[in-house]
């Protein structure tokens, strides 16, 4: 099994990644979606989170072989980055969302020297704005981001874009298209709906895909 179908299937069995087409969940910018992402569920659940873990070690060690230091992103990747780092023996820190407004007033917290080669360790993207931000932050501190590693991304056109602008590169575990068709295989959706998840995955400001339940 590819390891996208295999940290997928894992993300399902806790109920990580959920699906509800028929009963679609609602983000807070309003937009309806059929999927509900929330990998902290793994971090009590020791198994996926040893598939998980040792996946962005992997994905560091082929993808980023130069990497000196690794960055949770705050709060989702903190965690991964804290286990990740075990395995490899590197350092690790994390990059607030914003700086403290007490004692040293700071956002990136470890030890990070100018210079040092470092990869974030995110959780999700979805439009890649967050992580960008942890990006610029890493690099005004004068860092160099070697690029991202993350445990799942929507692959939606917005992010891609986004990253691509801001030129960091990210290698994910697994993608909403390999969930939605382990989804499938596994019985938690129908083989139908997985047309109209990736209509969603293309454009989620179109809710044409939430229609088609009726057709």
């Amino acid at each position: 099994m590819e390891i996208n179908e295999k940290v997928a299937k894992a993300l399902l069995s806790e109920r990580a990644v959920f699906f509800r087409p028929e009963e679609p969940f609602i983000w807070a910018s309003g937009i309806k979606s059929p999927v509900y992402c929330d990998n902290r569920l793994t971090l009590t659940a020791p198994k996926v989170r040893l598939i998980i873990e040792n996946g962005l070690a992997t994905i560091v060690k082929t993808e980023y072989p130069d990497a000196e230091v690794l960055m949770g992103t705050s709060t989702a990747g903190i965690a991964h980055a804290a286990i990740t780092a075990h395995i490899l023996g590197l350092p690790m820190g994390y990059v607030r969302s914003g700086a403290k407004d007490h004692g040293r007033q700071n956002r990136i917290e470890g030890k990070l020297e100018k210079g040092q080669k470092v990869v974030v360790i995110e959780d999700l993207i979805s439009t890649g704005g967050s992580v960008i931000d942890t990006v610029d932050a890493l690099r005004q501190a004068g860092a160099e981001v070697l690029g991202v590693a993350s445990i799942f991304t929507y692959g939606m056109k917005k992010g891609i874009e986004k990253l691509a602008a801001a030129n960091v590169k990210n290698v994910s575990l697994t993608n909403f298209d390999a969930v939605a068709k382990v989804a499938a295989k596994e019985g938690y959706i129908a083989g139908s709906d997985v047309k109209r998840l990736l209509e969603f995955r293309d454009n989620p400001s179109d809710e044409s895909w939430i229609k088609e339940k009726n057709l």
